[in-house]
């Protein structure tokens, strides 16, 4: 079905989770990634914040306008409510709000839901419908339970310092990669929730552990050492198992990404780019097995033939053969880049301390998605509060 028809059946600009209502107790990134994943579809975002503070994300750093850069990415569109859960009185307004809601989101310490009285059997007993979403750092059961995670302590759990860096010095990743799968996953099991609750009207738990969501990013690694089999060697910027693939300094000190997927490219990639057609039966490099066994020589070989480039002439030529190629761009490049600018995939959102570019959502038409602002701490306390008759 065409969008054209999509919008006469059902109105124009329907945001997809519009009358939904989400209430997050939420800190850090994963829960407020997926939660905000979920506003920016038309979810009614809830953010129950501690008073005063708030989630201590918003205290990372003040690279944006005085404000962190992780908060302000991941809080758009919601409402903020600061609570007190320790007083009865907070305790009871939360109960309250749930009433009315649709998901619960909650990544708290280990047991802090439980002991708040906000574990899925209570509140599903009177909440039916209601879908419940924990994200920890290990799951809710096993013998890792009430163990704190933060994100390098997971990638670290998961194997991911194993298959980054070099051999000599592991690396971490430099985003908060295991948040971000979690978050991801919480998102996808949410929808998922919500399409079965409109066939059966019951809610169901969801239990997203950062360690198995970064665990199922880890797959082509865990199957390469498959049966007992070595693992992948660290390699940098390059690519494990295939070569050449990875970052080639050229002649003007700038470098440039490329990458050989199949035998075809490495015939023009030798003819075309290296001029040098005797490569292609060189017995070192026949297959791309052969070509990583011996990456060291053909990298010399790469170097020597870019040394006589500067990165735009060979970005020409790599064009000119049909091979991939990127920019190894800073965060600069990122925000002067050319083809987010064509796009128009920049918009911007308001926040405390001002408007501040915003990058539209992957996929987002920018009339459907909802840009909203980033909210101050209990900004919203006093219309949610008036609104579910509580006295302030």
């Amino acid at each position: 079905m065409s969008r054209r028809s999509v919008n006469t059946l059902l109105g124009p600009n329907l945001a997809a989770l519009e009358g939904i209502t989400v209430v997050s107790l939420e800190q850090a990134i994963a829960a407020p990634f997926c939660t905000r994943q979920l506003a920016d579809l038309g979810a009614r975002v809830i953010k129950v914040e501690r008073p005063e503070v708030g989630d201590f994300a918003r205290n990372y750093d003040d690279r944006v306008n005085g404000m962190a850069s992780h908060f302000v990415w991941t809080n758009r569109s919601k409402e903020s409510l600061a609570l007190d859960l320790k007083e009865e009185s907070d305790l009871a307004t939360l109960m309250k709000v749930l009433e009315r809601a649709d998901v619960l989101v909650q990544n708290l310490a280990p047991g802090a839901a439980d002991r708040l009285g906000l574990s899925f059997d209570k509140l599903h007993a009177k909440h039916p419908g209601l879908i419940v979403c924990d994200i920890s750092g290990y799951g809710q059961d096993g013998p890792y339970r009430n163990k704190k995670a933060y994100d390098l302590l997971v990638q670290s759990e998961a194997g991911m310092l194993s298959v980054t860096g070099t051999e000599s010095e592991p690396a971490k990743v430099g985003i908060s990669i295991a948040d971000i799968a979690a978050g991801m996953y919480a998102l996808t099991n949410i929808m998922g929730a919500l399409m079965q609750r409109s066939k059966t009207g019951k809610g169901r738990s969801i239990d997203i552990s950062m360690l198995e969501s970064m665990t199922e990013w880890m797959s082509f690694p865990l199957y390469y050492t498959y049966n007992g089999a070595p693992g992948p060697t660290p390699a940098g910027a390059s690519h494990a198992a295939i070569y050449p693939y990875g970052p080639f300094e050229c002649g003007d000190g700038s470098s440039v990404m490329l990458g050989i997927q199949n035998e075809r490219e490495w015939t023009n990639f030798c003819t075309i780019v290296l001029e040098d057609a005797s490569l292609k039966s060189d017995a070192r490099f026949k297959t791309n097995s052969l070509r990583s066994q011996n990456r060291m020589d053909l990298k010399q070989i790469i170097v020597r033939a870019f040394s006589k480039l500067s990165s735009a002439e060979a970005v020409e030529k790599l064009d000119k053969a049909a091979i991939a190629n990127a920019s190894v761009n800073d965060m600069k490049g990122v925000w002067d880049h050319p083809q987010l600018r064509a796009r128009g995939r920049w918009t911007t959102v308001d926040t405390p301390a001002g408007p501040v570019p915003a990058l539209l959502p992957p996929g987002a038409n920018p009339a459907d998605v909802r840009m909203d602002a980033v909210p101050d701490v209990g900004q919203h306390n006093h219309k949610i509060l008036a609104e579910f008759g509580i006295d302030e």
